[in-house]
């Protein structure tokens, strides 16, 4: 596992983009997605139509793991 980031390809509402992330949010987010019956693709572009223009999707989407599995610890 690295720390560095690394960038994966997504496909959102017909759209190829790429997303840099780490190691660890990737396995996270895969593990999130699984969880809620998505694939990954789906979750981001759910999260990238939630995100607004104020954050970046890889920064959309560590929040949104960092918020899925602070509400589980609670």
């Amino acid at each position: 596992m690295t720390a560095r980031p690394r960038k994966h390809s997504l496909t959102l509402r017909g759209h190829r983009t790429s997303v840099s992330l780490e190691d660890a949010f990737w396995d996270a987010f895969r593990a999130v997605a699984e969880e809620q019956g998505k694939g990954i693709n789906e979750l981001a572009a759910e999260i990238d139509e939630a995100r607004g223009v104020s954050a970046g999707l890889a920064s959309a989407i560590r929040v949104y793991v960092l918020d899925h599995y602070r509400s589980r610890a609670g």
